[in-house]
């Protein structure tokens, strides 16, 4: 079985969608889905549980906290975390099952916008790549329940960039893969606070991360820069 976790904060607007269409792509496929809120002021978890995902109310908000909490209750082999806004391709459950199959513990898809920008689609191009500066989030991750325990699951502590950090402890442990097919994720956020403009601010986070700065200075810039952050 594979475990799909999905962290949420008030994404009314997106989860039955996103859970819809798992079930879709996913009706031939022995998976659950699990939704692990963070205390949707919205009508997230009524949907989600109306859509027919497992939901499960956190104790701690954030991702990472959340993430571990789905983990936890988990009964799948393998552990698929997708982002509210995002949806894996057609036939991801057999790619993930061979990637496994082939020594590959962990890894991530390649990505795609639900936007036709030229900007946005030259950023997913360089996914491709197999580079640590370039795994993020929406990339969605699967990793055996096995390597993920073995790794610690994610550090609740980080607030930004919570997958980054993980994918770094697991490649010291086991084989990653960048699966060359992609997930579909949400531009809403490129479209709200400026394409060109959002870009540049991630890429500053990212440089303040990558130098050491704290996360809670990670977490006071981005909430200062970006609107309709999730935090």
């Amino acid at each position: 079985m594979i475990s799909i976790i999905i962290p949420t904060y008030n994404e009314a607007g997106q989860i039955a969608i996103t859970i819809d269409r798992l079930k879709e792509i996913t009706a031939n496929g022995d998976v659950e889905i699990i939704v692990s809120d963070g205390g949707s002021t919205d009508e997230t978890m009524q949907l989600a549980k109306d859509s027919g995902a497992t939901v499960l109310l956190c104790k701690i908000k954030g991702r990472a906290a959340q993430m571990n909490a789905g983990a936890a209750i988990a009964t799948g082999d393998i552990l698929y975390f997708l982002h509210a806004d995002t949806v894996p391709p057609e036939g991801f459950l057999t790619d993930v099952s061979e990637a496994v199959a082939q020594g590959y513990p962990a890894g991530c898809f390649i990505l795609a916008f639900d936007h036709p920008h030229w900007f946005l689609k030259a950023n997913c191009w360089f996914t491709r790549f197999d580079a640590n500066a370039l795994r993020f989030g929406d990339q969605s991750l699967f990793v055996t329940k096995v390597a993920f325990e073995k790794a610690g699951g994610f550090c609740e502590w980080h607030i930004v960039l919570e997958d980054q950090e993980l994918i770094k402890r697991l490649r010291k442990l086991v084989r990653f893969k960048v699966i060359k097919t992609a997930v579909t994720t949400s531009a809403r956020k490129y479209l709200e606070n400026g394409i060109y403009k959002t870009q540049v601010i991630f890429f500053f986070i990212y440089f303040l991360y990558f130098i050491g700065f704290s996360q809670q200075k990670l977490v006071s810039t981005y909430k200062k820069l970006i609107r309709q952050d999730k935090f």
